[in-house]
């Protein structure tokens, strides 16, 4: 009877973590998409008049650096905070920075109002939204990897990359209700609302998670008094090969994903001159459909081996380059739709799935938190936020950098086509395949690695998993 009613504590533990760490990295994506979509409809004429060049300037800081580059840096101070403290302690800390961050976004006056402060003070909270987005996958995708099933870490992991999809719909939802509003009320007051709906989020987000306890296997560590004294440190002397062959891995998943879901607005309604709203429903309905395929993958990876999956995942990801342009080119809504679709639905899903597992498996438990987070956000400042503006390059044959603020530069390399960017998509899945190929398959590895080992033995900041 007793050991039933632990397995009911343990079960209802599980979920509450699932929620947690699912409804954390949502709030994570409905930032992060309702700052883009802002940055194009508010912000240029709030905070960054033209006029001004330093704020121009500003504006690529904003949008680019301080966006994408400051992930990787909050990815390495709260790693190094979750594998020393714990990761319970560090998701409070990495929710608050982003809630704060955002609730202030939505109060903050324009430039008309305060002058170049208003955009120095955006910068500043984007940098806190940086910060904090970076730290919060880490340690989400742990809560649930190290409180899941050894047999089922996979799907357990898959959980928090639902975070994407989800942020992506309620923040198109949310901005698609506001700009509804007639006359100045939409600039005046109304682009607030989305930004004070996020902080809503963030309280519930911070009631759920403080009912979370710390995760067994790193519970364990601590018992043993074992904590890595600087497991950022540990990362780079031990685990440095790990860290780029994730990130290498991680770009089948994140430039296709910012071609399917951003740079794809552009091309159909500037290049083919599709009806916008084509394109918007085929990304809402692929991001909704991909709720289900993103843990049915996870589980899939988990039967089949998370290493043979992606590197299937590779592989169709370059196959359907070509049709997926035939698809778009063919100029018909129900063949647009259908390409963006699949794009998301099958084959974003297809590695995005398992590729919490495949990265954090990599790393024993004391520094696990530093590892998966560098091995994750490393990619994002070269397949990230560059995926678009390469796609137009190659599209067109030049592009200006107006999307960073400098209007001014333009970059022209001849004649462009829409063969080049399926080229750059099958080269991007070239190089994650060859990075996963040299990682180990660790799917039915035990993780835990939480015995005691003395200097002598083993050094105990590289406790590798090693096969059950």
């Amino acid at each position: 009877m007793a050991k039933t009613q632990q397995d009911k504590t343990m079960q209802r533990q599980m979920m509450t973590v699932v929620l947690s760490s699912t409804l954390g990295t949502a709030i994570e994506w409905y930032d992060f998409f309702l700052y883009g979509t802002m940055a194009t409809l508010v912000f240029p004429k709030l905070f960054f008049p033209e006029s001004d060049p330093l704020v121009g300037t500003l504006l690529a800081l904003v949008t680019f650096l301080v966006g994408f580059v400051a992930r990787p840096f909050g990815g390495a101070v709260f790693g190094h905070l979750g594998d020393r403290i714990g990761r319970k302690s560090t998701l409070v800390a990495t929710l608050l920075l982003m809630g704060i961050s955002t609730l202030v976004i939505g109060f903050l006056p324009g430039y008309d109002a305060i002058g170049i402060v208003a955009p120095l003070l955006l910068t500043l909270f984007r940098l806190g939204q940086g910060l904090g987005v970076g730290g919060e996958w880490g340690g989400a995708v742990l809560l649930a990897l190290e409180y899941g099933h050894k047999e089922r870490r996979g799907f357990w992991a898959s959980w928090p990359q639902m975070g994407a999809p989800i942020g992506l719909v309620v923040s198109t939802f949310v901005v698609n209700i506001v700009s509804a509003m007639t006359g100045p009320q939409f600039l005046i007051w109304g682009w607030r609302i989305p930004f004070l709906v996020s902080a809503l989020l963030v309280l519930v987000g911070l009631y759920i998670r403080f009912k979370v306890m710390e995760t067994p296997l790193f519970e364990q560590v601590k018992e043993q008094k074992r904590e890595a004294k600087a497991p950022l440190l540990d990362v780079f002397r031990y685990s440095t090969p790990e860290v780029l062959l994730s990130a290498g891995a991680r770009f089948v998943e994140q430039a296709p994903f910012y071609l399917f879901s951003v740079f794809v607005i552009t091309y159909g309604t500037a290049t083919l001159k599709v009806d916008n709203s084509v394109v918007l429903n085929g990304i809402t309905l692929g991001a909704v459909l991909e709720l289900f395929t993103i843990p049915l993958f996870g589980y899939l990876s988990d039967r089949y081996g998370r290493r043979l999956w992606y590197l299937l995942g590779c592989v169709l990801m370059a196959l359907f380059a070509f049709p997926y342009f035939l698809l778009m080119n063919s100029r018909n809504s129900f063949l647009i739709i259908l390409a963006i679709v699949l794009s998301l639905f099958i084959f974003h899903s297809w590695v995005y799935g398992p590729q919490a597992a495949l990265i954090a498996e990599r790393f024993g438990t004391r520094s696990r938190y530093s590892g998966a987070s560098l091995g994750y956000q490393l990619a994002a400042p070269f397949a990230g936020g560059l995926a678009p503006i390469i796609a137009l390059l190659l599209l067109n044959g030049k592009t200006s950098l107006g999307a960073l603020g400098l209007n001014h530069v333009t970059i022209a390399i001849g004649a462009g086509s829409w063969q080049a960017v399926a080229i750059y998509m099958v080269v991007l899945s070239l190089i994650s395949f060859a990075s996963t190929w040299g990682l180990k398959e660790l799917s039915k590895a035990d993780i835990s690695d939480t015995q005691a080992y003395t200097i002598e033995e083993a050094p105990v900041s590289r406790l590798e998993p090693h096969e059950a």
